[in-house]
C-alpha cells in the first residue's frame, strides 16, 4: 500500500533489464528486469528470467498498482510496448537522458555485486543464490534511498 493512498501521484517510472549471467543447468541467459521510480530512486519492482513478453507481463504484474498509473519510459525492446499500455509508453534512447537513473542503478548493481560482471571467483551456478543476492541488494539499496529522502 502507498504511503499517501489519499493523494492521487502520478508516478514515473524507467523499465529496463539487465543481464544477470548464464543459467548455469539450462545454459541461456538470465535477465533481471526492473522498475525504478524516477522521483524515489527507489527499485518499485523486479523479476528474473528471459526477454520475452511472458516476463515482461511478469514484471508489469509485480508493479504496485499505485505505480501502474504513471508513465513509463524504456528502451525500445519490443517487449515493452507489447506490455505497457501504449498511452503510458515512451520508448527513447540512451542520448535524452530519460533512462539515466536505471543505467546509474546498474552500474551501482555491477559495482556492489561483482557475480553481476562477469563470472569470476564470486560468481554462482546457482539460480536461486543469484536472486537470493539480488533480493538483499534490492532491500538494502532501497532502505537507503528511503533513508536519504527523509
Amino acid at each position: 500500500m502507498h504511503p499517501f493512498p489519499l493523494l492521487k501521484i502520478i508516478f514515473t517510472v524507467i523499465l529496463s533489464s539487465i543481464l544477470l549471467g548464464l543459467n548455469f543447468f539450462a545454459t541461456l541467459p538470465s535477465w533481471v528486469w526492473i522498475a525504478l521510480c524516477r522521483k524515489t530512486r527507489q527499485i518499485v519492482a523486479s523479476v528474473l528470467g528471459d526477454r520475452s513478453t511472458l516476463t515482461g507481463l511478469r514484471l508489469w504484474e509485480a508493479i504496485p498498482s499505485a505505480y501502474r498509473q504513471g508513465h513509463y519510459f524504456t528502451d525500445f525492446w519490443v517487449t515493452y510496448a507489447g506490455v505497457i499500455p501504449k498511452e503510458q509508453h515512451t520508448a527513447v534512447g540512451k542520448e535524452t537522458g530519460e533512462t539515466a537513473h536505471v543505467e546509474r542503478w546498474k552500474n551501482t548493481l555491477r559495482q556492489r555485486l561483482a557475480r553481476f560482471v562477469r563470472m569470476t571467483l564470486s560468481f554462482s551456478k546457482s539460480v536461486v543464490m543469484h536472486e537470493a543476492c539480488l533480493l538483499l541488494f534490492l532491500h538494502r539499496y532501497n532502505r537507503e534511498w528511503a533513508i536519504l529522502l527523509k
